[in-house]
């Protein structure tokens, strides 16, 4: 299984964030945070999933044993309680684990998610056959300028084969799809908790992070201007920022 430290040995005194990416990435999209967030005082585990970048597979295929996952590697790192922030489908693990591990966990950072993803059955199609069309799907759905990013798009360097569009991406999004369990998931949150839309995002539309927002105890809202789907990517000085402010008030 590999972890990301943010180059920064692991201490066990420390307070820890799980850096958790989205549907079919891996670890490096939080490029631009590990070592952000570990200069700040935080033991950073930004994981590739099982199947995932640099981690041995079978991908996990639902929600919930991704969260029994998460609690596995909190066992064998002797971590009492974490700090989750979650892109799209890591949303929705953050969700799940702080629903049903409510002792495990002490702050939730949601960022462009929502507690129900569905997911359009033309881009499980494409992928479920490995069809290069599902990462150009996602591209379309999830940048709002992704004409800016030096070097190409990062979505499409990571997800860059058919054995990785049919064997992660398309696991990964029927996870999504399949998670029914979110509306009574909110309820049960009560972790002080940061949820971060973008206004122009196509995936979770900003009406709809607003009434997951309204359903959360204990919750702060943030929404960043001129932004997309990937705000890891599109706004991740300011997202940063704004996730300190909120961990270390």
């Amino acid at each position: 299984m590999f972890v990301s430290t943010g180059g920064i040995d692991f201490d066990k005194e420390k307070p820890s964030i799980l850096l958790m990416h989205g549907s079919g990435l891996t670890h490096i999209v939080w490029s631009l945070h590990e070592q952000f967030y570990a200069s700040q005082g935080f033991n950073v585990l930004s994981v590739d999933l099982p199947g995932h970048g640099n981690s041995e597979g079978p991908s996990l295929e639902s929600i919930e044993k991704i969260s029994n996952w998460v609690k596995s590697l909190m066992n064998v790192l002797s971590i009492k309680r974490i700090i989750i922030i979650g892109h799209s489908q890591g949303s929705l693990i953050g969700i799940d684990f702080a629903s049903r591990y409510p002792d495990l966990i002490s702050s939730l950072v949601l960022v462009a998610g929502t507690y129900k993803m569905p997911v359009n059955q033309d881009l499980i199609d494409y992928a479920e056959a490995g069809d290069e069309k599902a990462v150009l799907l996602m591209m379309k759905w999830g940048y709002e300028g992704s004409k800016a990013f030096i070097g190409g798009n990062p979505v499409k360097k990571i997800i860059n084969s058919s054995r990785d569009i049919r064997e992660i991406l398309a696991v990964d999004l029927n996870a999504c799809n399949n998670y029914k369990d979110g509306k009574e998931s909110l309820k049960k949150i009560n972790c002080p908790t940061l949820c971060i839309f973008g206004d122009l995002d196509k995936m979770v539309p900003l009406e709809v992070g607003n009434k997951m927002a309204s359903m959360i105890k204990n919750s702060e809202k943030k929404i960043i201007n001129n932004c997309g789907h990937m705000i890891i990517f599109e706004k991740a000085f300011e997202m940063r920022k704004t996730v300190k402010e909120f961990l270390t008030k």
